[in-house]
């Protein structure tokens, strides 16, 4: 009975884990090289949605990995 209490709790926090996993609102992104050779530091990014409103960089949101405040508007 206890190892089926076990099992158990372990399938559950294995379903939150995943379900927590699906929810997350970023990811990270490796480095890598652009065409023109620039470096591009490992970052955080927002899951793409379809809308800019939520981005960290947007006007009005905030990066919580940097501490800076969004500054591109609807035009980007």
């Amino acid at each position: 009975m206890k190892l089926l209490s076990i099992l158990i709790s372990g399938t559950a926090l294995c379903a939150a884990s995943l379900a927590y996993a699906q929810y997350q609102p970023d990811h990270n992104v490796n480095g890598y090289f652009k065409k023109d050779g620039t470096y591009v530091q490992p970052h955080h990014a927002t899951n793409p949605d379809g809308t800019t409103h939520n981005n960290y960089s947007h006007q009005g949101n905030y990066n919580p990995y940097t501490g800076k405040q969004g500054h591109r508007n609807d035009g980007y």
